[in-house]
C-alpha cells in the first residue's frame, strides 16, 4: 500500500513544517494588531424578558 510510505510526504510536510516555522510565521507576528484589547470592561444591558400573551 502506498498510502503508508512515509519517504517523500514526510520530506514534504517537515519542509513546509519548518518553512512556516522559520520564515512565515515570525513575518505574520511582526505586524501589529489593528485592533488592539482595551482594558474597558464590556457593557452590560439590562434586558427584559418577553412574556408571551398565550402562555
Amino acid at each position: 500500500m502506498p498510502q503508508l510510505n512515509p519517504n517523500p510526504w514526510f520530506f514534504i510536510m517537515l519542509t513546509s513544517w519548518l518553512t512556516f516555522s522559520l520564515i512565515v510565521q515570525p513575518k505574520l507576528l511582526s505586524f501589529t494588531s489593528a485592533n488592539p484589547p482595551s482594558d474597558k470592561s464590556p457593557l452590560t444591558t439590562k434586558t427584559t424578558p418577553w412574556h408571551w400573551p398565550w402562555t
